[in-house]
């Protein structure tokens, strides 16, 4: 079964109504920014409902185009349309008895719709070309990262199909709002990235974690795990130190840090000074260029600031 991170108040809350939906065959409406973990939550949910044995089946609404998401979602038989040459049965009937995961369902096309409404309401379907009935039993988990209420609003979106997806609705928080569950999150990447590619590393220094923490993560906890499996390969001990995360997440989280603490103008020139040394292991060729001034000059505002120190 599948175990998701949940030590803070909005994902515990998350975790709670899927655990109350997933003994039921209701649809299922999960929203949250794009890596937040809605493709996380929707696994868990099956993992745990009674449908766990049966398929687990995803489509991606947004990368396939109108006609093709079609035939994906419904199946076709032979001679629907050009290049057909044989029958595929479509996503929903590989869906059967388990879960079909509608991913970015605010792509999906108004005939598409339709037919998806239809499909809810009966149960029932004809493949492209076909006119024989489908019968399919299958609970729905529709994903979306934009306002889909929105949608209804600007009628590119059907309302009544909206409301059938819409029987429980899980809102799954960016990591921003879930700092609690950041560490545990990044000890679980590093053990399964480890694994899979065969490296030593298996722990995550409290630096390295601080300054994850104080990093925003745009990209949720996909950049996260992105972020993990890059500093697992390069790595060369049993734990991840500063050093092994991405230069950007460390003058971010960096720069992150002087705005959260008001300090002077030369504290925040010798801290980011210090911080692009650090990034280039003492390189100072490599740290003047990437400060943009010329090795005298970085040689000199060093001289400065050992003299305050000594001072």
């Amino acid at each position: 079964m599948i175990e998701i991170v949940a030590r803070s108040g909005p994902m515990r809350e998350a975790i709670r109504l899927a655990d109350r939906v997933a003994a039921t065959d209701a649809n299922v409406f999960v929203t949250g920014e794009s890596g937040a973990g809605k493709d996380a939550l929707a696994l868990y949910i099956h993992s745990k409902s009674a449908r766990a044995q049966q398929s687990f089946v995803k489509i991606d609404c947004a990368t396939l185009p109108s006609g093709l998401l079609e035939a994906e979602l419904f199946g076709y038989e032979r001679g629907a349309f050009t290049g057909a040459n044989e029958a595929k049965p479509g996503r929903l009937e590989a869906a059967h008895r388990g879960t079909l995961v509608l991913d970015e369902i605010a792509y999906l096309s108004t005939d598409s719709q339709a037919k998806l409404l239809r499909v809810i309401e009966t149960r029932e379907f004809e493949r492209l070309g076909g006119r024989k009935k489908v019968t399919v039993d299958a609970r729905l988990i529709a994903l979306t990262n934009v306002d889909l209420s929105d949608a209804v609003n600007r009628q590119s979106f059907r309302e009544d199909l909206y409301y059938r997806l819409n029987v429980m609705h899980i809102a799954v928080p960016p990591l921003r709002e879930r700092p609690e569950d950041l560490a545990d999150l990044a000890r679980a990447f590093v053990k399964s990235y480890a694994a899979k590619h065969g490296r030593e590393a298996t722990e995550i220094s409290k630096e390295a974690l601080r300054l994850l923490a104080e990093y925003q993560f745009p990209g949720n906890v996909r950049e996260l795990a992105n972020t993990i499996e890059r500093a697992v390969i390069i790595s060369s001990g049993k734990r991840l130190e500063v050093a092994d995360l991405p230069e950007p997440i460390r003058v971010a989280a960096g720069a992150e840090r002087r705005r959260k603490q008001p300090q002077t103008l030369a504290e925040i020139e010798a801290a980011y000074v210090q911080e692009i040394l650090e990034t280039t292991k003492g390189n100072k060729t490599e740290a003047a260029r990437i400060l943009g001034i010329s090795r005298k000059n970085l040689y000199e505002k060093l001289a400065r600031l050992n003299r305050k120190d000594e001072g």
